[in-house]
């Protein structure tokens, strides 16, 4: 049986699930491509530490480099994290003729056009399976599986951090700092939690995801982000009452000839199936022309979910290499390559809204904010009217028809200036499908 000759960079959490799955299951791996996968150099910054897994300490090396000029190895797995060392030692990768394999969804989305091109230039595979929710197939659905469709929308649910927050503020109507640190404890948000909170994890993968879904290249700087901080505990119960529900949404359409990218808490109806997906999990939920909606569910991040990617992508390259085929199309297309969308301004965008307005107690405050609404061309589907209690702003909660959002953004602030309104009204977007 052929040997394939594997690289291994960092022996944290997912390398060391990666060795631990080639150990456990190495043998149905190997029948299953019919040839042996073998790791054959580990790097790692502290040989000397506890390990996640039993590795000979004769195959660990300090030095990155050792394992990319090793000529043996034919895929480099670089799993050592952030981005600029990553993608120093990924570049060198490429360019000694390795095939790479990665779970670093931020170098993907800082330096993936550098990445792509090195690859092609090498005529080398890169494969990122990993980089976007965890054990999920999700990169290989829409490279492979839906490869006949084009990809009318889609909807993820990609942070399981944001997710597990906005679940406990639902189901036991806790506010968000509270939540959040209950989260940090249990290991499921960082110490720094802003990349999950404030939405930018999410938009690395919808850049990814996005890409590889409409055939084109997508700056991360090009997506919107907004994240959960401001959600209070009043929006999810009003939502609720309302028929919805809150989550931390990455969307992409492409409707009349434009691509639309976001990332933005979004209420979403209560029988949608992605409101279904709780606590840590992640869900995609996406609409293709021919194969129609399509719903992807399971754990985005963890040891072992993010290994079973990895090593997805470690067989598929290692089957390209026994059958002596060319490196596959691009995954993360170049400009120029393909066709390239034009991106949607935000203003331009077209869906309904959720608002919060905290009024002053008096008679005809409703038809001034409704006045103001409709004098920017937004008008009013339903509308939550608390009972007055003497002294105190209360909320009017209303949900619009679809309405534009620079026509939207427009009437907010004519709101927020009137002398009624005691506090910034809050906003969220509404998908209804």
């Amino acid at each position: 049986m052929k040997t394939i000759h594997i690289g291994i960079l960092g022996l944290g959490t997912v390398g060391g699930g990666v060795v631990r799955l080639l150990q456990e299951n190495g043998p149905m791996i190997d029948a299953r491509l019919g040839a042996r996968l073998l790791v054959k150099r580990i790097a790692r910054r502290r040989p000397d530490a506890p390990t996640p897994v039993a590795v000979d300490p004769a195959l660990v090396t300090v030095d990155p480099m050792d394992v990319i000029r090793d000529p043996a190895i034919q895929i480099v797995v670089e799993l050592i994290g952030g981005t600029e060392e990553a993608r120093r030692y990924a570049l060198e990768a490429l360019k000694a003729g390795k095939h790479l394999v990665t779970a670093n969804k931020a170098l993907l989305a800082t330096h993936g056009l550098e990445i792509s091109r090195a690859a092609a230039e090498r005529k080398v595979d890169v494969g990122f399976e990993a980089a976007v929710c965890g054990g999920i197939p999700i990169i290989r659905v829409l490279r492979d599986g839906l490869v006949a469709n084009r990809i009318r929308s889609l909807l993820g649910i990609i942070n399981g951090t944001a997710n597990y927050i906005l679940t406990k503020m639902t189901e036991q109507g806790r506010p968000f700092t509270e939540v959040l640190a209950e989260a940090q404890a249990k290991g499921y948000a960082e110490a720094d939690p802003t990349l999950d909170v404030g939405g930018h994890d999410a938009a690395h993968k919808l850049q990814i995801l996005a890409s590889i879904a409409y055939n084109t290249f997508i700056g991360l700087p090009q997506v919107p982000v907004e994240g959960i901080a401001g959600i209070e505990p009043a929006d999810i119960r009003y939502a609720r009452e309302l028929g919805y529900v809150v989550k931390l949404l990455a969307i992409a359409k492409h409707t009349d000839g434009e691509l639309e990218v976001r990332v933005s808490p979004t209420l979403i109806p209560e029988d949608h199936l992605l409101a279904s997906v709780r606590g840590v999990f992640n869900g995609v939920y996406l609409v293709a022309d021919a194969a129609g909606p399509q719903m992807f569910y399971g754990r985005g991040a963890g040891q072992m979910p993010t290994a079973s990617a990895v090593v997805s992508d470690i067989v598929e390259i290692a089957a390209n290499i026994l059958a002596k085929r060319p490196s596959r199309r691009a995954t993360l297309h170049l400009p120029g390559v393909q066709g390239e969308l034009a991106l949607k301004p935000l203003e331009e965008i077209r869906t309904r809204y959720y608002l919060r307005v905290m009024v002053a107690d008096k008679p005809g405050v409703l038809s001034k904010v409704a006045g103001v609404l409709g004098n920017h061309n937004v008008s009013i589907a339903s509308v939550i009217q608390k009972a007055r209690h003497e002294q105190e702003a209360v909320p009017i909660v209303m949900m619009t028809h679809e309405a534009r959002e620079g026509d939207l953004r427009a009437a907010l602030a004519g709101i927020d200036r009137l002398d009624v309104v005691s506090a910034k009204t809050i906003c969220l977007r509404v998908e209804e499908s």
